[in-house]
């Protein structure tokens, strides 16, 4: 099976129901299928082979989604990234993955400075309806609109011969410790993950989804791809700037299912969500970074009726495991156990393979990557031999404690452990005692160097609004829960956590100097 099939069984079986909302745009499942031909005819004519990588630069949208449906549909693989770069990662992705076609919201005059010297580009296709360069005598990519690109092809329906081995995807991390890798993902990972998914979310075509999370980023792109599989609704939002839009929204349009990441909970959170009427909401999903227990006990308190799925996954399988939303009052420091078809373990210091304690997670299952493209070191360090000969799985590079009961505990990550006089510091366990004091917003623990103790702890705190805590009283109540040596010697109270384009927070911008 290919991802693609998603849209096109679901547009056989509700041709005319709304299967995409943004903005002003509503385009049925007929429509949304129509049109993902006319893309990929589109792309064909302008050259697209089979196995080609096309670049999608593109905002939320229904542009997006018609561009990631019909590069499928062109046997041809789709690398969303997000439209927020700049011209010097999109010109390296684009190298990188030695494109054939990019599509962009941007300029054609920006995207033409961008693009010098890339070889491999046959075609530019740009969304804004403006004159495109067409100079015969000038060397380069062609530029197409995409509007004329869609009307030209209009009727076609192309279906390049494709099996579920071949890639569906490249994902780029966000290269926040160098350059971004691109995680190589089948049609086989994606189908595998969606599925899996889709069935301890429980999705039905009377599903409405409300994605306020890039595209760019798995978990925002897989709330399209689910939704398109169960045939309900997906409505797109380009940002959460504003919470009230969020919650309006739900009211409006009657939405069931919201994912969020914890910046985005706990923005909901300083809403009087008493306000509108969220009735209609079955499920908050979360991954991307641990949902606190604290965060937890306000939605539930706040929502009742809601089930909250708390996730764990990574780029590199898109999801691992689920807590049974049955469980988030008993365990809510736990993101549950692994999803069906999937199988977990840690590695313990000695790399003997555990069921149960603490140690470098491991996992096994149809969702693991391919590898990173053209990087087969990188790729060596993060897949491993796994039991049986010939295979790999996935080292994570996560440190988690599995219970005697299965149920995981995200801890840290191997390379963000404190080395503190000796002693091994869990910036989740420092992070957790300051959250339970009242008043704190957030919190991101990570080590800084100094010179007699190797590393030691330092914390970076956001306030709820009506909290008038100091420094020096945060340092008290962890002298109370914590050992000497995990004591935050620094502790420093900021407005608010800088974060990068998919919202976890970029520990990078802390460890530099001026922070």
């Amino acid at each position: 099976m290919q991802v693609d099939t998603f849209l096109a069984e679901s547009a056989l079986r509700f041709p005319e129901k709304t299967g995409l909302i943004s903005g002003r745009v509503r385009m049925s499942y007929g429509a949304l299928d129509a049109a993902a031909n006319a893309m990929a005819a589109g792309l064909i004519a302008l050259g697209a082979r089979r196995g080609d990588r096309i670049v999608l630069h593109l905002d939320n949208g229904a542009e997006a989604v018609v561009a990631i449906f019909g590069a499928l549909r062109a046997g041809c693989v789709f690398v969303s990234i997000n439209p927020t770069v700049k011209s010097e990662k999109l010109a390296y992705v684009l190298k990188n993955c030695a494109a054939s076609i990019l599509i962009s919201d941007q300029q054609s005059a920006l995207i033409a400075d961008t693009i010098r010297g890339l070889d491999d580009l046959r075609a530019v296709i740009i969304t804004r309806s403006q004159a495109v360069p067409a100079d015969p005598q000038v060397k380069g990519p062609r530029f197409s609109s995409f509007a004329e690109l869609l009307q030209q092809h209009a009727g076609e329906a192309p279906r390049v011969a494709a099996i579920d081995l071949d890639l569906a995807a490249l994902i780029y991390t966000s290269g926040s410790t160098g350059r971004p890798k691109g995680v190589m993902l089948t049609h086989a990972n994606m189908v595998a993950a969606a599925t899996s998914i889709s069935s301890y979310l429980g999705l039905t075509h009377d599903d409405v989804v409300l994605d306020a999370l890039p595209l760019s980023f798995d978990y925002g792109l897989y709330q399209l791809l689910l939704t398109a599989r169960a045939g309900g609704t997906a409505i797109l939002e380009r940002a959460f700037v504003y919470p009230s839009t969020v919650l309006k929204l739900i009211d409006e349009h009657r939405v069931t299912g919201l994912p969020v990441v914890p910046m985005m909970a706990a923005l909901l959170l300083r809403q009087d969500l008493s306000a509108y009427d969220l009735s209609s909401l079955r499920f908050i999903s979360n991954t991307g970074a641990v949902l606190t227990a604290t965060h937890v006990a306000a939605l539930r308190q706040q929502l009742p009726h809601v089930k909250i799925f708390k996730m764990y996954g990574l780029t590199e399988c898109k999801r691992v495991s689920y807590l049974d939303p049955a469980e988030i009052d008993n365990r809510p420091e736990s993101v549950g156990k692994p999803m069906d078809n999937v199988e977990v373990y840690v590695i313990d210091e000695s790399g003997q393979r555990r069921d149960t304690g603490v140690g470098e997670l491991v996992v096994r299952g149809s969702n693991v990557m391919e590898g990173y493209w053209g990087a087969p070191e990188a790729t060596d360090q993060i897949l491993k031999p796994g039991p049986y000969p010939g295979e790999r799985v996935l080292h994570t590079g996560d440190i988690f404690r599995i219970d005697d009961d299965g149920f995981m505990y995200f801890m840290s990550r191997t390379d963000d452990v404190i080395k503190c006089r000796g002693q091994k510091v869990s910036p989740r366990e420092v992070e957790a005692v300051i959250q339970a004091l009242p008043g704190i917003n957030e919190v991101f623990v990570l080590g800084v160097a100094d010179t007699l103790a190797g590393d030691v702890v330092k914390a970076f705190v956001t306030l709820d609004h009506s909290a008038a805590l100091s420094e020096q009283e945060i340092q008290l109540h962890c002298a109370k829960h914590l050992e000497d040596f995990m004591i935050p010697k620094f502790i420093e109270i900021v407005e608010v956590l800088p974060r990068t384009t998919t919202g976890k927070v970029a520990r990078a911008t802390l460890q530099a100097p001026s922070a």
